[in-house]
């Protein structure tokens, strides 16, 4: 009997010490992942990095001399990416990264040069020498935006997140139906823009605006661009009924400013200190802001008098002309043919002028008028023919931009 229960402890001892020993055994480990960095496509932990600016002075090889590369080395490999890589286009300010071996410091593998922010260079210096010119992928976002005018165009589209751009391009496709120095608050748009982003992430400007509508002076005025003539290169812009949105005059010869003082029959002359007619628009703008010609013409004066200081005066046809006073540059020259919107001179308070602005006259019949009294039918009408046409690509817009007012503005109310 004291041998069976010998044996029957000894059992239960070494069963004990068999389930602690299980219990000792470690659970594996589980490897941590590795994230693998890379930049312009090498892994970043394969060599020594090192990311700088051009700076005045800088050449791409005086570059390479500095990381211990001698001159025939150079002339060599400059003359084998020449084809691809124009050096001259190294820019001061521009970013570059140079990849070196890691055990090595000194010995450079590769050279990246960033032009912009959508492509780079790449010289490989390991073997042979080869370069390639990369793009970062891009992608394009659609966005429709809505808004209605607190201030300026450019101040409530960065409310909604918008960028300057935008308010710059809509100032170009409005610029003969709405006057922007004369946009009051309530005035309401929408828009519809894609927008470009670098690798998914980095905003990298508008691609285009794909169409809009602007309520100017209780009118609600649509903009879409089309091509009458589909191997056209650039677009016009049309209303909803396909009249064109382009007229013989620019509303005004500046894009952003504002008017200071009105054409009027009496004002007191601020100079003068009289009161005497004021036969122009005077739009207040910083010294050096481009002044553009209202419409196509030839330039019948340029030069300078006591009262206007510098000026130019374009006559477009037999009926019109306009005059734009006290520049402070005169970029054109009597008898030179100017387009529409060319820069013709630089706002400045030259001549009997007690700040810097562009006095805008305008002659009808030889006889000055108020410019901002003034209406012109627009230009090039859409043909019969291409009606159906704009009609389907039009209307599908239309739809988006009318119901994000509805649901913007209604909604408001």
């Amino acid at each position: 009997m004291r041998y069976l229960t010998f044996i029957l402890l000894l059992t239960t001892l070494i069963a004990c010490n068999d389930k602690k020993e299980e219990e000792k055994i470690p659970e594996p480990v589980a490897k941590k992942e590795v994230k693998i960095i890379k930049e312009f496509g090498f892994v970043v932990d394969s060599f020594q990095v090192v990311h700088d600016t051009i700076r005045s002075g800088d050449t791409f090889g005086a570059l390479l001399a500095k990381q211990n590369f001698d001159a025939v080395t150079i002339h060599n490999i400059t003359q084998k990416i020449r084809d691809t890589f124009n050096l001259r286009d190294i820019r001061v300010g521009k970013p570059y990264t140079l990849f070196k071996d890691k055990n090595a410091p000194n010995d450079l593998k590769i050279f990246v040069y960033e032009p912009d922010k959508l492509s780079y260079y790449v010289v490989d210096l390991r073997d042979s020498v080869v370069v390639h010119k990369k793009k970062r992928p891009v992608t394009v976002k659609r966005r429709i935006i809505a808004g209605e005018i607190e201030g300026s165009l450019a101040g409530t589209l960065d409310k909604e997140g918008v960028g300057p751009a935008v308010a710059q391009e809509l100032s170009e496709i409005y610029a003969w139906s709405v006057d922007f120095f004369r946009i009051q608050k309530g005035d309401k748009f929408g828009v519809i823009i894609n927008e470009t982003y670098i690798s998914d992430t980095i905003y990298a400007g508008i691609k285009n605006i794909e169409a809009s509508f602007f309520e100017y002076k209780g009118d609600k005025i649509y903009a879409f661009p089309f091509k009458q003539d589909t191997l056209a290169k650039t677009y016009d812009y049309y209303d909803q009924e396909g009249k064109a949105l382009k007229s013989m005059f620019l509303k005004a010869p500046l894009k952003f400013s504002r008017i200071s003082s009105r054409f009027s029959p009496k004002r007191f002359h601020p100079v003068q200190k009289r009161w005497k007619a004021h036969n122009g628009t005077d739009y207040a703008a910083p010294t050096g802001t481009p002044i553009m010609a209202t419409a196509h013409g030839v330039v019948e004066r340029a030069g300078y008098t006591s009262g206007n200081g510098n000026y130019v005066k374009i006559k477009h046809n037999n009926t019109y002309s306009t005059q734009y006073l006290h520049m402070s540059k005169i970029l054109v020259r009597t008898g030179q043919r100017v387009s529409q919107g060319q820069i013709i001179g630089k706002v400045g308070s030259t001549g009997l002028a007690t700040g810097p602005h562009v006095c805008y006259r305008f002659w009808k019949n030889g006889v000055q008028v108020d410019a901002l009294k003034q209406k012109f039918t627009s230009s090039e009408p859409m043909k019969k023919e291409h009606m159906p046409r704009y009609e389907a690509y039009m209307q599908p817009l239309k739809k988006e931009l009318d119901s994000i007012s509805n649901l913007k503005f209604n909604n408001n109310k």
